[in-house]
């Protein structure tokens, strides 16, 4: 029983060390592409980039069937705020979160200040809502 353990956690352990290997095969083969086209410094936020846009795909990916839509239903009968909305479309169609999501840093990249547009109206939607006399 215990052979069949450490067996088994071997064979997890190469695996995850053969993922390893490959990560770090792909990102120095973008790098190396990208290197072609820009600065150094560039080609390396490419390959950031990359690999956070992955990480994120892979985050949604994962917990989007966290809460089954029956939960959801039952959780409240109001209308859904946007954010719980966006939620929900993230987590049934990642892709589509996924490019909408890289839409958006690229927009904000060439833009700043719709950046401080937004953390306004949001400071001050806040700020306009009613104090919840539960909260006190």
């Amino acid at each position: 029983m215990i052979k069949r353990i450490l067996t088994l956690a071997a064979a997890f352990a190469a695996m995850a060390a053969a993922a390893g290997v490959c990560v770090v095969a792909l990102a120095y083969a973008l790098y190396a592409v990208a290197r072609e086209y820009m600065t150094p410094a560039g080609a390396s936020a490419v390959v950031a980039g990359v690999a956070a846009l992955l990480i994120v795909l892979l985050a949604v990916f994962v917990l989007r069937k966290s809460a089954p839509k029956e939960m959801r239903k039952a959780a409240g009968s109001e209308e859904p705020t946007l954010t719980t909305r966006l939620v929900e479309l993230a987590r049934e169609r990642p892709v589509v979160a996924g490019i909408g999501a890289v839409a958006a840093a690229l927009v904000i990249a060439r833009n700043p200040r719709i950046v401080t547009t937004i953390i306004s109206a949001a400071v001050a939607g806040r700020a306009a809502r009613a104090p919840d006399p539960r909260k006190r």
